[in-house]
């Protein structure tokens, strides 16, 4: 007796264990999203209509191409700046600095005014240009 051998590949595609999956991920999903649901209730407050924080000092420092600081448009040495941020700082303990350096200025100026900031404790931020601009 001669066994027959079928060596042809299949020309069609068994769906059925992707269909098989694909019910047990909807199912899977439905019962995750109504499991969600549940929960306390609970009496959420209400926000106050008065401002979060007050409006605190800024101060903008900014450093010329030339090596010139400018505490707010007025050309100061920086023991002037300094006399002047221990004032402002003493009128608003929140005192804020924004450091505006040229690209073209020392690098060791913008530093002495970041140290001088730390000295003083005052908050500070730098101003830069935003990226392709």
């Amino acid at each position: 007796m001669q066994v027959q051998n079928d060596t042809k590949p299949y020309d069609t595609i068994n769906v059925t264990p992707m269909l098989d999956l694909a019910y047990v991920l909807l199912v899977v999903f439905i019962l995750m999203t109504t499991a969600s649901v549940q929960g306390l209730t609970i009496q959420m407050p209400k926000p106050s209509l008065k401002p979060m924080s007050e409006p605190h000092e800024l101060l903008i420092v900014q450093v010329a191409a030339s090596g010139a600081l400018l505490l707010n448009g007025s050309a100061l040495s920086l023991a002037e700046i300094e006399q002047r941020l221990t004032q402002a700082k003493a009128r608003d303990p929140k005192l804020t600095v924004a450091i505006k350096g040229d690209a073209q200025a020392a690098y060791e100026q913008v530093v002495q005014v970041i140290d001088l900031c730390n000295r003083l404790a005052v908050d500070m931020g730098l101003v830069t240009a935003r990226i392709g601009t």
